[in-house]
């Protein structure tokens, strides 16, 4: 089951250094819908190495709007504490996704 941040705990989280992958989502976003089940599975796949999880821009808005969110879904990259922006994506198969994982851990 992927994470879940929110405006509370995700600075925290990203913070901590370890590699994190975060989901900008919505519920009225289809293909965020589509992408959902891909994100939990990633989560489990890495659940020793890298902390994936989904931030609901209708719940939340900080971190949207810190970091520019325009469209959905859009996926960052973290690791030791800052984004990695070459790896930033805006929709993806669970192939693309997962090459963009295994880039951020070999960082």
């Amino acid at each position: 089951m992927a994470f879940k941040f929110t405006d509370s705990n995700v600075k925290e989280v990203i913070a901590s250094g370890k590699p994190v992958v975060i989901d900008f989502w919505a519920t009225w976003c289809g293909p965020c819908m589509r992408l959902a089940p891909v994100i939990d599975e990633l989560a489990e796949e890495y659940a020793d190495r890298v902390v994936i999880g989904k931030y609901n821009i209708e719940e939340e808005s900080e971190l949207s709007t810190d970091y520019r969110i325009m469209s959905i879904p859009t996926i960052l990259f973290f690791k030791n504490g800052e984004q990695v922006r070459d790896l930033r994506m805006t929709g993806a198969t669970k192939d693309e996704l997962k090459a963009r994982i295994e880039k951020l851990i070999a960082l």
